[in-house]
């Protein structure tokens, strides 16, 4: 016999507990119902006090999951035996659209087909050898060439330790500027992305340099990531010179000396930095799969008057597709961001870390299969 919970119980969630893996989402952080089952008790319900502590443990099983998925992120050894393997790559595709070029081009077209656009990144990082980081500039170029041949409504992301700066400055600076020069040809774009903290100074000096080429202002911008303490005054500076920026939380483990640790601390910086992103007459790209971050910027777009063309969102690819396609359809700009190439296993990790839940999505699936 069913009837209502009597009070101070919760009925049991299986079925949304079971919902919120399915899409990869701890959903039990936003629904007390949800998070009965995890409280322990056998017929479904539970008390307050039960719940919190379900809370605390969950959280912290995420938190120890996120530092391990981030560590062996940085395996040497695991990388190259997961990409090497017909599973890891199997896997992969989760996130990852491919290994070759077409792979990635198929999936951009499908991607604009669905009213969204697309930002590639060709993935790797941190090259030992400069014909390495030419190789890697010369599936860039090929890309631009590409998109524009097919009328594909796709720009091009990269990382500069993949264009060897790690080996030769110069080297990066000479392939990276002329793949600017080429997209503000062909009226496209470049986005530097960025990496660890050890990376950050050197990449915005880097932008702000290649920024002020003639010719090339509005066809290279950057990424800032909300979890380092110094954001905010690289917005602002980045924002006086004109620069387009991708705004995300990020996806590296840094120290609490220069990075904020908790999540409500990141998420409360990122709102703040999306505040000033929005009223600076720049187009810029808010990067979240976090539903309440991204109401948040609805309503103060709406609020401030700023029209749906003046920014976009944007998401990784695989990740919150039902989310994506709701904006696209009431009207926001949104650009969904695909990575391909053989060199998908560090990506791949801090994808998994930032969203720990997909851990078991990927089990899942692989049971299934």
């Amino acid at each position: 016999m069913h009837g209502s919970p009597r009070s101070g119980e919760v009925p049991r969630a299986t079925l949304a507990l079971k919902s919120s893996f399915t899409i990869g989402l701890p959903a039990w952080r936003g629904s007390t119902q949800s998070r009965a089952v995890w409280a322990g008790n056998s017929k479904g319900v539970c008390d307050t006090k039960n719940v919190h502590a379900a809370d605390f443990w969950l959280s912290g099983l995420f938190r120890v999951l996120r530092a391990l998925l981030i560590s062996l992120s940085e395996s040497h050894f695991l990388r190259t035996l997961a990409e090497e393997s017909s599973l890891g790559r199997r896997v992969s595709t989760r996130f990852v659209a491919g290994t070759e070029i077409e792979d990635v081009l198929r999936a951009t077209e499908l991607i604009n087909q669905k009213g969204a656009t697309v930002s590639i990144d060709n993935l790797g990082e941190n090259v030992s050898q400069a014909e390495q980081a030419r190789a890697s500039a010369q599936i860039y170029h090929s890309l631009l060439d590409t998109l524009s041949s097919r009328g594909l409504q796709a720009n091009i992301s990269l990382k500069l330790t993949h264009m060897g700066l790690d080996v030769d400055e110069a080297l990066a600076y000479q392939l990276v500027s002329g793949l600017v020069a080429k997209a503000a040809t062909l009226k496209n774009f470049v986005r530097v992305d960025m990496e660890g903290s050890a990376y950050t100074q050197r990449t915005l000096d880097f932008v702000r340099q290649m920024h002020r080429v003639p010719g090339h202002q509005g066809a290279v911008g950057t990424v800032i990531q909300s979890y380092l303490y110094r954001s905010e005054n690289d917005v602002k500076n980045l924002v006086a010179a004109g620069i387009r920026i991708r705004l995300c939380k990020g996806a590296y483990k840094e120290p609490p000396e220069i990075a904020f640790q908790r999540k409500a601390d990141v998420d409360a910086n990122y709102v703040q930095l999306m505040k000033i992103l929005l009223t600076s007459g720049i187009f810029h790209g808010l990067a979240t799969h976090d539903e309440r971050i991204i109401n948040q910027a609805k309503r103060f777009a709406t609020q401030q008057k700023i029209g749906p063309e003046s920014f976009e969102f944007q998401m990784l690819h695989g990740i919150r597709r039902d989310l994506q396609q709701r904006l696209v359809h009431q009207g926001w700009r949104m650009r969904v961001y695909i990575p391909f190439g053989t060199e998908w296993y560090p990506y791949f990790m801090r994808r998994l870390a930032e969203r720990p839940a997909n851990v078991f999505f990927m089990l899942r699936n692989l049971l299934r299969a």
